[in-house]
């Protein structure tokens, strides 16, 4: 049995932590030299230290409140907009950070199923169709939310087969989804088409622009061909978006954006039977520090639309090179067509096992992502990876060669709390469906968190100016609820009473 380790009795020197932290690096993947072909999204040491002094500075805030935190909230409010602009989205399109992609892309799984259940009740176990290149972001929000998820076959270009995705639509399907691009060959679904189809059968449209949302609008204004893919095709109605990849913000930032009020109010999660309050959460998380949001914010704000432009071309230069130059090597091809800086490549010499190729580049310290069915290397391009080009395809060279020269090499490794903290006990007698009212108005688009200050100048606590600005509006609207409802049940009562009047007779 293992020796558990345990707090120390004494605290240990800063210095001396520090020090041993760093020590522990060593053996990490080294993505300052470049050798890293994913994960990593490294613009500089400058805006690299921009970013960790705009984390620190709201690193102790904790977003479980914005009421108590009403910076923060503007700047979600201010990111959320940028990245709708950004995705041609008008004023009415909403939306709410998260932690990454994978949360940004259950969260509207999670959206979609709660509609249905509005919309659909019949439906027991809700499908989602897409395509079988699909994030397993997907595959994770289907599992966790009792949903089916229905894959479509691709094609060879490596984008879904339309007609083959439409055959699968059933009773039972609650959305469709698909990719822009999708991750594996970094080629873009024909989204258009798609969203004919979800118009046609009346269903929501998720585009997962996880990785693609800060490049795409970026590269097509360069004059590149990108298909249309955002809030401009008419059907898509929401798009996740990766703020801590091409976006340069750090880890922990990501935007899932509805085209309207209508379909995020899904989203939101509340309880009001909590013995510790009404709890209300719009995304997955409780709990959240507020450094990502201020260090997303400041990463949009100070690289700004000509930032992005300059290093979407850089970018997309490497790219290019990194193309041509896998295209130079006999044994190996590009997958697809990518239409971003996703590249992945495989072997066509059945004497060259990609996968040993991997293992042969990593032990000169490259690592990549595997791909399977087919076996492919994928490489995640940079403007950070110009510098080493050279070293990276003299290595490739020499490893594909001495790989188709030892055929006995074999093997190779497989592809591998709530929004607000409390909320006036006066409220609570609105229930679930009030807070979710009020909830709803604060992240309506006429809402505008740049005005928070003026709203609480009133009281001087945020929670109570929010409910004295909003709440009135929402019990007046229970209310109007109650008395319909009022009216339903007493119209009901009485056309009973006459019907058994009729049939059993009046002395």
């Amino acid at each position: 049995m293992r020796k558990l380790m345990n707090i120390p009795e004494e605290g240990v020197d800063a210095q001396v932590l520090l020090e041993e932290m760093q020590a522990k690096k060593k053996d990490d993947a080294d993505w300052r030299q470049g050798k890293v072909w994913s994960l990593v999204y490294h613009l500089s040491d400058e805006h690299t230290d921009l970013l960790k002094k705009a984390y620190a500075s709201f690193f102790a805030e904790n977003f479980l409140n914005p009421m108590a935190f009403v910076s923060l909230k503007q700047m979600e409010t201010e990111i959320v907009e940028m990245c709708a602009d950004m995705l041609h989205g008008d004023g009415n399109v909403v939306g709410t950070m998260t932690s990454g992609g994978t949360e940004s892309i259950m969260m509207a799984m999670y959206a979609y199923r709660q509609r249905a259940r509005t919309h659909k009740p019949w439906v027991r176990r809700p499908e989602v169709v897409g395509p079988a290149s699909l994030h397993p972001a997907f595959r994770k929000a289907a599992d966790y939310f009792n949903i089916k998820l229905v894959e479509a076959p691709l094609k060879d270009d490596f984008t879904v087969d339309v007609r083959a995705m439409k055959r699968k639509i059933g009773r039972n399907t609650i959305a469709l989804a698909a990719s822009a691009p999708q991750y594996p060959q970094g080629v873009v679904d024909p989204i258009e088409e798609i969203a004919a189809i979800a118009r046609q059968k009346k269903l929501p449209f998720h585009v997962d622009c996880c990785i693609g949302g800060f490049m795409l609008p970026w590269v097509e204004k360069l004059g590149f061909s990108i298909p249309k893919f955002d809030f401009r095709v008419d059907g898509v109605t929401s798009i996740s978006a990766d703020v801590h990849k091409y976006g340069y913000s750090a880890k922990g930032a990501s935007v899932v954006l509805y085209k309207n009020i209508d379909y995020l109010k899904y989203q939101f999660y509340v309880s009001t039977v909590w013995l510790g309050g009404i709890y209300v959460s719009p995304a997955m998380q409780g709990t959240k520090s507020g450094g990502s949001i201020a260090a997303a914010w400041a990463a949009m704000k100070h690289l700004g639309k000509n930032g992005y432009m300059a290093m979407a071309k850089e970018t997309m230069e490497v790219t290019r090179q990194v193309i041509e130059r896998i295209g130079a090597i006999p044994e190996l091809e590009i997958m697809g067509k990518p239409h971003m800086s996703l590249v992945s490549y495989r072997s066509c010499d059945p004497d060259v096992d990609i996968f040993v190729v991997a293992d042969q580049m990593e032990e000169r310290g490259w690592h990549h992502d595997r791909l399977q069915h087919p076996n492919g290397i994928h490489v995640t391009v940079t403007a950070h990876h110009a510098g080493i080009l050279d070293q990276y395809f003299s290595d490739l060279i020499e490893v594909v060669a001495y790989v188709k020269s030892h055929p006995e090499l074999v093997g190779g490794n497989a592809a591998m709390y709530g929004m607000l903290a409390k909320i006036p006990q006066a409220l609570g007698k609105m229930g679930q469906l009030g807070v979710r009212k009020v909830i709803e108005k604060m992240y309506h688009p006429d809402f505008d968190a740049r005005d928070m200050n003026k709203i609480t100048e009133s009281s001087g606590d945020p929670v109570m100016a929010l409910f004295e600005k909003y709440g009135n509006d929402v019990l007046d609207w229970m209310n109007k609820l109650d008395a319909t409802k009022v009216l339903i049940v007493d119209s009901a009562k009485e056309q009973i009473k006459q019907r058994s009047r009729g049939l059993l007779g009046r002395k």
